[in-house]
């Protein structure tokens, strides 16, 4: 692209900023979206924040993320329930009655989203039937998505950790208010 096309500006953008806008919605990457908008990979990390600071492109940002929101009606309620869904599971939503294991068709909307993958191993028991066939069993391993992941942004989404490492506790100041601190002992010793 040569110099005299990306200076034609539509809305106040260049043809260059307004790719980096809608590649900065891909993952939110300033550096990454200078370079996938064609800007020099030498120059496309200060190139990037500046152009977040540009009010013209945090506009335009700010318009395709919610042209987005609405188009994909995905709402920061909409996560922290899909996140709260996972780091709440429960492994006891996969049995029935009587401790028997359900059929994927018969899971709840929450136990089924909880569940990362199923694997049916087939094995034999060592013992035979009263024909003489080998007696097998199906195993069921399940295995339920990580919870950390999902408790852990809620937690920051609510501000319940502090520090860098998330394992520096709140400080606490203690205040004692005495009246009497500046004024000298008056009690016999």
């Amino acid at each position: 692209m040569s110099k005299d096309t990306d200076d034609f500006k539509v809305d106040g953008l260049t043809h260059k900023q307004r790719l980096f806008c809608y590649e900065y919605l891909v993952d939110t990457n300033a550096t990454k979206a200078a370079e996938r908008a064609g800007y020099s990979k030498k120059t496309a990390r200060q190139i990037g924040t500046q152009n977040l600071s540009k009010l013209v492109i945090k506009r335009k940002i700010d318009e395709l993320m919610r042209d987005r929101i609405k188009r994909t009606e995905i709402t920061a309620d909409k996560v922290m329930a899909g996140l709260s869904r996972l780091g709440f599971s429960d492994i006891r939503g996969v049995f029935g009655k009587g401790d028997e294991l359900l059929k994927p068709s018969q899971l709840d909307d929450d136990t089924a989203a909880s569940i990362q993958s199923i694997k049916v191993v087939t094995r034999p028991t060592g013992e035979e039937d009263d024909y003489g066939n080998k007696i097998i069993e199906n195993v069921h391993e399940i295995k339920l998505v990580e919870k950390r992941g999902p408790l852990e942004l809620m937690g920051r989404h609510l501000g319940m950790f502090s520090g860098e490492d998330n394992k520096t506790p709140p400080e606490i100041n203690i205040v004692i208010n005495r009246p009497n601190a500046n004024k000298p002992d008056d009690t016999p010793g």
